[in-house]
């Protein structure tokens, strides 16, 4: 084909791993392939036994010759494969675009101190709390992002954070929402089983999330929490046979476990600290994370059957679809304007 691309896709994780990048990189990579354009991946695996620094250098000596055959390089995070990869793209001279998922830093910042600082307040109330190893970080994240032909964020609400935080220029910026598939078949629970399954985390504000079931608890013994994780297939079967998800993290850019939700038609409850805010405000209940008492309350308003009947039709009506193969458009699009 005539605009046929020779195209790196570089990420931490690959299927079979599990974790949003491994899905997203292999569902790229099948569009792309299917579209008649030439598709290396290149992924951590020997190196994830290497220290930090060595990992970087010897993955930057293992994807050489793919980024010299490539005309545009995506890098699936800001910092654990983008490094090398962006050092190998400039010396090579080839296009380097990088998407950002979460915020490693913040999110490790958390998990070392215990400071359950939300993500929208991280880089204006944390940063002279850095330790030495956060500071050298945050300034080698400042340098992929600055110096990568673009950046790709699924949410606005991220990237106007990261833009201040890294003092980026709006005009390498892009937002490529996440996917929202279309509606899949679903089962009546059989119970108030609310799905949670998230990695024990901190910023995951499991702690204020159990307290607060608990205190809903109190009131309707009928209700329960699921908390375990789970690989992908078996936590898509959970939530379409659940009562609703609920996620009440101190910041969560585009949780792929609510857009499964919706996917499902099952009602949910988020945090308000949320990239998703504005598409699907019309069939979400936000909750405060900091807000054990709201986070209760919401519990048990959703156990009502008629709150829960009136809050399902709206989860079905939402209807907005963004398909893999509007995201390989969208990401073939950026590259050509950089």
């Amino acid at each position: 084909m005539l605009n046929q691309m020779k195209i790196l896709i570089a990420t931490g994780i690959y299927p079979p791993d599990i974790g949003g990048p491994a899905q997203y990189s292999k569902n790229l990579e099948t569009i792309f392939k299917k579209d008649g354009h030439t598709v290396a991946v290149k992924f951590f695996s020997f190196e994830r036994r290497l220290p930090t620094g060595i990992r970087h250098a010897y993955f930057f000596f293992r994807i050489l010759s793919a980024v010299f055959k490539t005309d545009v390089i995506f890098a699936f995070d800001t910092f654990s494969v983008a490094l090398p990869t962006l050092l190998a793209a400039r010396l090579l001279g080839k296009k380097c675009i990088v998407r950002t998922g979460g915020d490693f830093l913040w999110e490790s910042f958390v998990e070392r101190t215990g400071d359950l600082v939300l993500f929208r307040n991280f880089y204006t109330e944390s940063v002279g709390k850095f330790s030495r190893k956060e500071k050298f970080l945050f300034s080698l994240t400042k340098f992929v992002l600055q110096k990568s032909n673009a950046v790709i964020f699924s949410t606005e609400w991220q990237k106007d954070i990261f833009q201040k935080a890294y003092q980026l220029h709006s005009a390498k910026l892009f937002v490529v929402e996440n996917f929202y598939g279309p509606k899949e078949i679903s089962h009546t629970p059989t119970d108030k089983n609310f799905i949670a399954g998230t990695r024990l985390l901190k910023w995951k504000n499991n702690t204020r999330l159990l307290e607060a079931f608990s205190k809903a608890k109190t009131h309707d013994d009928s209700i329960s929490l699921d908390v375990r994780n789970a690989t992908f297939e078996v936590f898509m079967d959970k939530i379409s046979k659940a009562y609703a998800v609920i996620l009440v993290s101190l910041g969560d850019i585009s949780p792929n476990s609510i857009l499964d939700s919706i996917r499902f038609n099952k009602p949910f409850i988020l945090t308000r600290e949320t990239g998703l805010h504005e598409r699907i405000t019309n069939c979400a209940i936000f909750v405060d994370p900091e807000n054990i008492q709201e986070i209760a309350e919401k519990i048990l308003w959703l156990s009502n059957p008629e709150n829960y009947e009136a809050q399902k039709k709206k989860v079905e009506a939402f209807n907005f679809v963004h398909t893999w193969e509007d995201i390989s458009r969208e990401f073939l699009e950026i590259s050509k304007k950089v």
